[in-house]
């Protein structure tokens, strides 16, 4: 299977939300968070570096709920505003 690539928009908005979590993580170790919402460490990771720049619903759900943010305010942040 072939991906499309990724637009720079849709890049910004993987490495932003990969932001708005790892700050919300806060000291809490990558490890702890991630076990609490069902992902790998790796996968988390990925995700807070950009690498994983479109995850999977549930996988942001996840995060979002273990972390307790709002999924509305955490893709009010993502999305960008056109300039």
């Amino acid at each position: 299977m072939v991906r499309t690539p990724l637009t720079p928009e849709e890049r910004e908005r993987g490495e932003r939300l990969g932001r708005l979590l790892r700050a919300a993580r806060g000291d809490r170790s990558m490890a702890e968070v991630a076990a609490r919402a069902g992902i790998s460490p790796e996968t988390l990771r990925k995700i807070e570096t950009g690498r994983a720049p479109t995850p999977a619903f549930f996988t942001v759900a996840a995060l979002a709920g273990t972390l307790e943010l709002s999924m509305d305010e955490l893709a009010g942040q993502c999305v960008l505003v056109p300039a």
